[in-house]
């Protein structure tokens, strides 16, 4: 079994709540592999509610997290010509675009019995926006989030903010959250028009002042804290997988040089012997269903074949 079929058994061998359908879902369509994308996608479909949240499982409060497997939806809907496909998208087009709870402003919540933003929607929801070509209010959502979540002093992201309030019931920087945002970041840029100068560099700046400083906290062991700036908490490989992904990303896109990919060479290198070593599972990492403890987690399985994709992309790149 090669690495990449190792990765994608274990990943499939995980149960998986919606965002986590929808980032395997990207992983699989990074890697180019159609007919995982096709399969899970109608998955999502079977899965869906009749107000257009795909891939509905366990929890049903979530009102963002469904988007994430949206790209993957749009791609498959698109190949296939699928009409079960194609009428679930447009179901899932109009609960973003509008039944979704949100703000007096229009940015929404990440639940829909709660008024809040979570760190977790600025991947989960932008993307899938710019990716139907709906540019204006993907930026606009994303800057809704970052404006608010964003910490100034630490340059770093909180995880949680309650928009009526104007409070934080979580103000940590949590590791994966940071991360979520690195990701987010490289793929909007990605789905964004090239020649939205103005975007493009508000996106750029965003990562290189986030990335740097989140990388002031890697571990010696390539890992980051649970909570970035808490040493007392547990390691976690998933933010590192992810940081390390968007770094190739941005290399790609021209944003950084060539010697500013060393930190996602050293994650990848390190990740791959936990990989070699543990049958194909990464940890530890904030353990699923939870997140609050080390274990393993299907966006962290995810998160490796996103970042060996990547990191692949980047070598033959650099030849």
């Amino acid at each position: 079994m090669t690495r990449e079929e190792r990765a994608i058994m274990t990943m499939m061998a995980t149960q998986r709540h919606n965002w986590e359908q929808g980032v395997c879902m990207q992983a699989l369509l990074e890697a180019g592999k159609d007919d995982y994308v096709i399969a899970m996608s109608r998955e999502c479909i079977n899965r869906q509610l009749p107000d257009g949240r795909t891939a509905a499982i366990g929890n049903r409060h979530a009102v963002t997290d469904p988007c994430a497997c949206g790209e993957a939806l749009l791609y498959a809907s698109r190949m296939t010509k699928d009409p079960c496909l194609e009428e679930g998208l447009e179901k899932l087009k109009k609960w973003v675009l509008t039944d979704a709870p949100r703000s007096a402003s229009g940015v929404l919540y990440h639940v829909d019995h709660r008024p809040e933003f979570w760190v977790d929607s600025l991947y989960m929801l932008p993307p899938f926006l710019a990716a139907i070509g709906k540019f204006n209010e993907a930026v606009k959502q994303y800057l809704g989030y970052y404006d608010a979540l964003y910490d100034p002093k630490a340059h770093l992201m909180r995880h949680i903010f309650n928009q009526t309030e104007q409070t934080f019931p979580d103000p940590n920087h949590w590791a994966t959250g940071n991360g979520w945002t690195l990701a987010a970041i490289v793929r909007l840029s990605g789905l964004l028009p090239r020649d939205d100068t103005p975007t493009q560099k508000m996106l750029r700046l965003h990562f290189l002042d986030l990335s740097s400083h989140m990388l002031q906290f890697l571990n010696e062991d390539a890992s980051f804290c649970d909570v970035l700036d808490d040493s007392s908490t547990f390691h976690d490989y998933c933010s590192a997988m992810m940081t390390a992904y968007a770094l190739y990303r941005a290399s790609s896109l021209g944003w950084i040089s060539r010697d500013m990919t060393d930190p996602a060479h050293v994650i990848r290198s390190a990740v791959r012997k936990i990989f070699a070593s543990n049958g194909g599972w990464i940890t530890p990492v904030c353990a699923a269903p939870s997140f609050d403890r080390p274990g393993y987690s299907p966006e962290a399985q995810a998160f490796y074949l996103l970042m060996e994709t990547a990191g692949g992309v980047w070598e033959l790149q650099h030849r």
